[in-house]
């Protein structure tokens, strides 16, 4: 009697659903941007800020947001480039959120794994429906191919963990572009906060040295303006940067520990399939 291999073809895995990040981040930036020059102007700009009420004047004593102001035309770019670290962070938050799921990764993957040790598939394809997010939906998809693997005849038990490692990786990658969005945005930002700030002291410094070229009493204003515009724009551009790399370093954390979760109960539905189908 002639058996019959049939070869189905494996569904594409689902992407996670709810919020899974903004594609088009050029909105963000230019979104940023409007509002740094519209918080430069009337916000930092505010004549309240400075002697007599005229933002050319002196900055009223104590006064932070005048002194900002007299940072001059970098300070709408620096604060650009920090409103759009705050923008990202924010949005990858909400992606990573809905990435990781329902309840807590460890808590589901420790679940999965027990599941699997007691044979249950059901119940870890179940656990995977609740769970949501990109490791549910890995681990959905190979549970799938597992299942597959197991009404398939013809190729030995090798072939077929190899089928179910490759389901497990190919779900895998069509997570990743959503965990790994607009980090590389956020990881420029880094360089380009500080860089901004040199750029911001270097003009200072050129309008003070220029200031003490002409020489006399009557350039005391632009010098102090020379030498504020150079000090703010440096903090400025170290805090922005500072931002950008703790939120860099703490979104690549998360994604690691998502990683290394989908590795785990990856190796752990083809240890189970080895140990359930062993001659």
């Amino acid at each position: 009697m002639e058996t019959k291999q049939q070869t189905k073809v494996q569904p594409a895995a689902k992407k996670s659903s709810g919020f899974q990040g903004v594609r088009a981040a050029i909105w963000i930036i230019i979104a940023c941007a409007i509002l740094a020059v519209l918080i430069y102007k009337f916000v930092f700009g505010n004549p309240d800020n400075f002697v007599g009420g005229d933002p050319n004047n002196q900055v009223k004593s104590g006064n932070l947001l005048g002194l900002i102001y007299k940072g001059g035309i970098v300070v709408p770019v620096i604060w650009t480039l920090l409103l759009t670290v705050i923008a990202l962070s924010v949005e990858r938050f909400l992606a990573l959120k809905t990435a990781y799921g329902k309840t807590s990764l460890t808590k589901f993957v420790q679940g999965i794994k027990d599941a699997l040790k007691k044979g249950d598939m059901a119940a870890a394809q179940s656990m995977c429906d609740k769970q949501k997010g990109s490791v549910a939906n890995v681990v959905g998809q190979t549970i799938k191919k597992y299942k597959e693997m197991e009404n398939t005849q013809g190729i030995g038990i090798e072939q077929k963990v190899a089928q179910i490692q490759q389901a497990h990786e190919e779900a895998t990658q069509l997570e990743m572009p959503v965990l790994q969005m607009n980090m590389p945005i956020l990881a420029t930002l880094v360089t380009l906060g500080t860089l901004t700030g040199l750029l911001g002291t270097v003009i200072g410094m050129i309008k003070s040295f220029a200031a003490l070229a002409a020489g006399g009493g009557g350039d005391s204003l632009q010098l102090s303006q020379g030498i504020s515009e150079a000090l703010v724009n440096t903090a400025s551009g170290i805090f922005t940067s500072w931002c950008a790399i703790v939120a860099y370093n703490y979104f690549s954390n998360k994604i690691d520990k998502l990683t290394y979760a989908l590795d785990e109960v990856g190796y752990s539905i083809a240890q189970t399939y080895v140990a359930n189908h062993e001659a």
